[in-house]
């Protein structure tokens, strides 16, 4: 798929749609999830800033204050009230943000830098924060932390320190709080809809292609960026999906041209003998050795038509439950004990070589109808004389974490350029059309195979052909309680 196809939107859809879908994209939802929580992750850690900020500079202003009262201690000490009211008259022109006053008992002013103060303060000693002015005109236009000291006669002595300097820091630490909440609030927003946009151009992309493929296009493929996230692994599992699906369907349409067309021979011939045997036949024993030939032909169809369900219910994976840990050396013999005196008739040699303890997760029964069939062909197709002796081999061994097995002949063997073709139904190469056969054992084979989760390769045997089969391997089970017998009447081949 090309990179416009897959920035294509989903086609009748409106703009207000398209937005309103976006909104319900899981990406913008857990693009807004995770904004909400790094917003209050941003404004826990900004408030802990700013509170550590007010705590410092409290503590700086009273650390002054206390300084301030130390020095008006010792020149209270030293010359009376007379010589502190000199020294915070003098220290109240100096410029700065420290605060004094002295008044009288009855709150009149003597000396000091204060203008106003509420009454209830100087009343009270002892520090608080309270509001102030320079002096009457601007009254309550300030903040400080005042302490309020009684002194003898009743006189007040207030020192304290303005706190601009800390108001002015928290207003900038307040609007630093709110920009940076602000632009991590836009910020997500803008991430969250790029990221749910992406995702939402490359979903309706993929849309777009399953809509063609439900509509019958089923070579279409959905769009692989090749960066290797969430996406991709999805689409690259959905392709290896559809390439199974449509395996499947061609080979059902295969299957259908194949029956309608190898099997109208059998079924005409059927036909023709039925109504020859009306036509002709005058006595009993015509008429019995004519239905006995339709019975024969009956007979061989219906194996056809079972070994076509057969093939068909592996190739969807009907038989996977029935796969159990076997020990598939003892069907491996048995097989070969029952092709023997076949091999034997023809003048052949059938040769069994398999290695004990060849445990693997599979249906004795399947195993020994994909070994009958690969041993029927060879000795009806590929096994002729040779210097060795033995005209077909069978071999069972351990390679590594799989299972093998082989079956080897010495004829005429398979070209290379067919070897893919003859593993689908109904397939026959020019020089077996002229033996009975309708093309099925190896699409049987190749079905038991693939149900295992196997391989089958067809090679060269120099001369002659060589199938071999590899399964995983299994661990034998504990108990030892493995099937191993072979089966009593011995697999039945399907229609080669």
């Amino acid at each position: 798929m090309s990179a416009s196809a897959a920035d294509a939107s989903v086609p009748g859809e409106t703009g207000a749609a398209r937005i309103q879908k976006l909104f319900r994209t899981t990406a913008f939802k857990l693009s807004l999830a995770y904004l909400a929580i790094f917003a209050l992750c941003a404004f826990l850690a900004l408030g802990y800033v700013a509170w550590n900020a007010r705590a410092v500079l409290d503590d700086q202003i009273v650390s002054t204050i206390d300084a301030e009262i130390n020095g008006l201690s010792e020149q209270y000490n030293t010359g009376g009230l007379r010589r502190l009211i000199t020294v915070v008259e003098r220290r109240s022109r100096e410029p700065g943000a420290s605060l004094y006053l002295v008044t009288t008992a009855g709150g009149d002013h003597v000396v000091g830098n204060v203008g106003y103060v509420p009454a209830a303060v100087l009343a009270t000693p002892g520090q608080s924060e309270t509001r102030y002015g320079r002096n009457d005109s601007d009254a309550e236009a300030h903040r400080a932390i005042v302490r309020v000291f009684t002194l003898p006669g009743g006189f007040r002595l207030l020192v304290g320190r303005d706190t601009e300097e800390r108001d002015r820091l928290r207003a900038v630490i307040g609007r630093a709080f709110v920009t940076a909440l602000a632009a991590v609030v836009i910020l997500g927003v803008i991430g969250g809809w790029l990221a749910a946009s992406r995702v939402l151009r490359r979903v309706d992309a993929m849309t777009q292609t399953t809509r063609a493929i439900m509509a019958g296009d089923l070579d279409g493929r959905l769009h692989v960026a090749g960066n290797g996230d969430e996406l991709d692994r999805l689409a690259s599992s959905l392709n290896l999906m559809l390439e199974r699906i449509g395996e499947l369907m061609r080979g059902m349409r295969e299957v259908s041209d194949n029956i309608a067309h190898d099997l109208k021979t059998p079924l005409t011939r059927l036909r023709n003998r039925a109504d020859e045997a009306l036509r002709r036949a005058s006595s009993p024993d015509e008429l019995r050795a004519a239905l006995e030939a339709v019975i024969d032909e009956g007979d061989g169809l219906i194996r056809v038509f079972n070994a076509l369900l057969m093939i068909a219910r592996l190739e969807a994976g009907g038989a996977r439950d029935i796969l159990l840990p076997l020990d598939i050396a003892p069907t491996v013999r048995g097989v070969g004990d029952l092709y023997e005196a076949v091999a034997e008739d023809r003048g052949l040699v059938l040769d069994v070589r398999a290695e004990d303890g060849l445990i693997i997760a599979g249906n004795r029964e399947l195993i020994g109808q994909a070994l009958a069939n690969l041993i029927d062909n060879a000795l009806k197709y590929g096994a002729t004389s040779h210097a060795g002796g033995a005209s077909v081999t069978l071999e069972a061994w351990r390679m590594g974490d799989s299972i093998r097995l082989a079956v080897s002949d010495h004829g005429p063997g398979i070209p290379e350029a067919e070897r893919g073709r003859v593993l689908d139904r109904f397939v026959r190469l020019e020089d077996a059309r002229s033996r009975p056969g309708f093309g099925l054992g190896l699409s049987l084979v190749n079905a038991v195979v693939r149900l295992h989760q196997g391989t089958l390769r067809l090679a060269d045997n120099a001369p002659g052909l060589r199938v071999e089969i590899a399964v995983p391997a299994q661990a034998a089970p504990e108990t030892g309680d493995i099937p191993d017998a072979p089966p009593s009447a011995g697999p039945v081949p399907a229609p080669s």
